[in-house]
């Protein structure tokens, strides 16, 4: 299906070939501007393809070249789609240059350290993966560090949140703010770049993360609290953030703190309430290897029957562990093919989009083999995402090597300390930036029609017309 968006006019004469020449080699320059910014970046071309050899026979086996098969053809049937257009005023033959701007499916990861990285060079190349990788990203709304005074919430920029004040620290993850940058310095970064913003999260049960230590020890003096903090979030920034988890990790409350009485659905009818129609309100859960998948299915069931708007099930998947890495690598079965779709097929039965939202793969060793290997894993786990129908987003959870909470694995980032790009990000960007959008050239028919099988999202079409003028065209393909 396609929808034509907009058409603006060009007015110099420049061919249509040369003209879409010129395009393709502003893109690659783009390209080659963002991976090799620093000729030191984890080995730079070389690293882009790993040496799947180093993969033990068992994994491969998993992974075998039917499995492969199997992805691709999904891929071709679920994330492409055939598109025709009609040109203005285009004379037969006409040299068309397509190509795709974004992909309709979101890829993200979340934007916790944006402009805590001590210098303007390391905080660049943080925000350089937002645009240029990722379209979309969660958004720290943790309400522990968020508030940490009642009625005084950190959205704006103060002289301890600014670049200056972060790089003036030896160790700035001691700071309580870490990883919390000012909500509204970030939603107007992501606004300008024109990315999806995801915020993470309005409840949190985890009182550790998720509640300010003002939080009264009451589940009823606790309940006008929650729905005033819904309230003042939607009232804050409306349609601005495009969706919510709306609650976090809800399956194993009763091990985690007191909480108001049924508090997931309250939470979610206050959403409904308060948020735009629009917004797309999500719940979000642990972990794919982790055993209630059937509870969470019910829950959301559960949710949504009794009137609550649920419009995305997000899941996890964390391989937190450096030994579990080298164990997958190794021919563990945990994250097989078969296992991975089973646990998406069972959460299809919530019958909403499947976001999975926090994905973390670390990898076993720093030193070549394991960063290599870390590259294989999440090349082929994204794939295996991209190509489950009922998927629509995959979000990596922390972009950068010691970047993570405590607790968490420091070497499972897509750059290393030094902002250096690893094997990992030379994977994905060659997923999402290269084997999955359409660029091609197309001739116009008789009638000004052209027409083209590309990945769903956004395009844009640029041609010669009939009097010389150049001219292009904004459209979707979904």
């Amino acid at each position: 299906m396609s929808i034509h968006l907009s058409r603006r006019n060009f007015h110099q004469l420049l061919g249509a070939g040369a003209l879409c020449a010129s395009l393709n080699m502003l893109q690659t320059g783009r390209a080659k501007a963002n991976s090799t910014a620093d000729a030191s970046d984890a080995g730079a071309a070389n690293q882009r393809i790993p040496d799947e050899s180093i993969m033990s026979k068992e994994y491969l086996n998993f992974w075998n070249s039917d499995v492969q098969q199997e992805i691709d053809e999904k891929i071709e049937k679920y994330r492409k789609a055939d598109a025709k257009f009609t040109l203005e005023n285009a004379a037969p033959g006409t040299e068309v240059c397509v190509r795709q701007l974004s992909n309709q499916f979101r890829f993200g990861s979340n934007i916790f350290l944006l402009g805590q990285l001590g210098s303007p060079e390391r905080n660049q190349r943080y925000a350089n993966l937002f645009g240029p990788l990722f379209n979309s990203a969660s958004v720290a709304f943790y309400w522990k560090t968020m508030e940490p005074e009642p009625g005084k919430p950190r959205y704006t920029m103060t002289e301890k949140d600014r670049p200056e004040y972060w790089a003036s620290l030896a160790e700035p993850w001691n700071e309580p703010h870490w990883r919390r940058p000012p909500t509204d310095f970030v939603v107007d970064f992501l606004e300008k770049r024109g990315l999806n913003i995801h915020g993470h999260a309005i409840i949190y049960g985890m009182r550790r993360w998720g509640h300010p230590e003002w939080m009264p020890e009451d589940r009823k003096a606790m309940e006008p609290l929650f729905e005033k903090r819904v309230r003042e979030l939607a009232e804050r920034y409306g349609s601005r953030i495009h969706e919510w988890d709306v609650v976090n990790e809800c399956i194993n409350q009763a091990n985690r703190g007191l909480m108001p009485d049924d508090y997931t659905f309250k939470t979610f009818e206050w959403a409904k309430k308060y948020f735009p129609e629009s917004v797309r309100l999500s719940a979000n859960e642990c972990d794919m290897s982790w055993g209630p998948n059937r509870r969470y299915v019910e829950i959301v069931r559960d949710l949504i029957d009794r009137g609550a708007k649920v419009d995305l099930t997000g899941v996890q998947m964390h391989i937190f562990s450096m030994p579990k890495s080298q164990k997958i690598a190794d021919g563990e079965d945990s994250h097989t093919p078969e296992k991975l779709n089973a646990v998406l097929d069972t959460l299809v039965e919530t019958e909403r989009p499947l976001h999975v939202s926090e994905i973390t793969i670390s990898a076993p060793s720093d030193d070549e083999k394991g960063r290599m290997i870390q590259a294989i894993l999440a090349r082929n786990i994204y794939r295996l995402f991209f190509a489950h129908q009922h998927v629509d987003a995959v979000t990596w959870w922390n972009a950068i090597d010691g970047g993570a909470a405590p607790g968490e694995p420091t070497i499972s980032g897509l750059l290393d300390t030094n902002l250096k790009k690893k094997p990992v990000w030379f994977a994905l960007d060659q997923l999402l930036n290269h084997e999955w959008k359409t660029n091609l050239t197309v001739h116009a028919d008789a009638n000004g029609n052209v027409q083209f099988r590309g990945f769903r999202g956004r395009y844009q079409l640029s041609w010669t017309d009939k009097n010389g003028q150049k001219q292009e065209m904004i459209c979707m393909v979904q």
